[in-house]
């Protein structure tokens, strides 16, 4: 039997309610096809637990759980309230027992017990980050915009965009609370967006919005205290660019032997391989994506095509891929998406 995925999309709700998009994916044509709308406000991001049972997506109310149904649909399960400003950014931990919550407006950190049944329970912690940053406007005081375990499951690593840190904290696994380890100091004026680790955990990716590149880390644990060495400092652009671009999403092949990131201004995406040994990047192209704002991106499981989510033109663009040769194509007319924020493609159970 041929295997089922579903994509999920959250988006801005500006015009409809329907805040989440589900697509059937036919991963051989490359293509997507919308089939159902949730009604969810302002979906800045959302995530699927390691299990693949259940969606979680943040909303004006707090954080919103869905029940993963065995055809894709998503039935809620319940809503609660963060205790502050809407998050944009949430992940679980590699147990599913507690969800985080990113805060870009109140630069605050939330961590959530999830029920045995995958709900939304209790808030066992807050963090709020101190402290101010360099740029006037941008980064003069604290912004979370992004809290992902280690996959150790021991800590918590919060991007903070706002004071060019990753906070490194240790997570007591019975009381749901965190405690600050360490903080790996990124370059001034860099803003790191997102964190992302390889399979195996040793290695992490920062990719820095203001800056325009990705660093990556070795990763290991010193009994009570994460160590991270900076071993690599890449460019998400080409030499050659549009001026005022911003680095966007990153994300892993299937596999785990690439990493692809995308550009806004210049509204590109880059493909990096992986060396599986030192866990470092060799890029190999920078093209265009066909949109405006490529919040975020995908790469299909068959590793044959990728989309863009593009967030100004409020479109999905398509693209075959191809990394013997280096290059993308154009794989059909784009289809609309309004105010894109987030995709998940997720294998569906036979």
């Amino acid at each position: 039997m041929e295997d089922k995925y579903v994509a999920y999309i959250s988006s801005y709700t500006r015009i409809s309610d329907k805040g989440i998009r589900i697509y059937d994916v036919d991963v051989k044509a490359g293509r997507m096809t919308e089939r159902e709308q949730v009604s969810i406000t302002n979906s800045s991001y959302i995530t699927v637990s390691h299990h693949g049972k259940r969606l979680y997506s943040i909303t004006d109310m707090g954080v919103e759980a869905f029940e993963i149904e065995k055809n894709g649909d998503l039935k809620v399960i319940n809503i609660i309230s963060i205790n502050g400003m809407r998050g944009c950014y949430l992940s679980t931990d590699y147990a599913d027992e507690f969800l985080f919550v990113a805060g870009y407006h109140d630069g605050k950190i939330t961590v959530l017990k999830l029920d045995k049944d995958g709900g939304l329970d209790h808030i066992t912690d807050e963090v709020y980050l101190k402290g101010m940053g360099s740029i006037a406007e941008r980064n003069f005081r604290p912004h979370v915009s992004c809290v992902k375990m280690t996959r150790d499951n021991k800590y918590l690593c919060a991007c903070a965009i706002g004071l060019d840190h990753v906070m490194i904290y240790a997570l007591d696994h019975d009381k749901g609370t965190l405690k600050l380890s360490d903080i790996v100091r990124c370059e001034q004026e860099s803003a790191p967006k997102y964190i992302k680790f390889r399979r195996d955990g040793k290695f992490a990716y920062v990719v820095h919005e203001l800056s325009n590149t990705i660093d990556v880390y070795e990763y290991k644990d010193g009994g009570n205290m994460p160590v991270f060495n900076r071993i690599q400092k890449v460019p998400t652009l080409n030499d050659y660019h549009a001026g005022g671009s911003a680095a966007c999403a990153i994300e892993f092949s299937p596999d785990h032997k690439y990493l692809f990131a995308s550009n806004a201004g210049d509204n590109s995406v880059g493909a990096f391989s992986i060396d599986q040994k030192t866990g470092m990047l060799k890029k190999l192209f920078v093209l265009p994506i066909s949109g405006d704002y490529p919040k975020d991106i995908a790469c299909f499981p068959d590793m044959k095509h990728i989309i863009s989510i593009n967030h100004e033109s409020d479109t999905i663009t398509f693209f075959n891929l191809n990394l013997k040769n280096n290059t993308i194509v154009m794989n059909g007319p784009e289809i609309k998406a309004p105010k894109g924020n987030c995709v998940v493609i997720m294998k569906l159970e036979s």
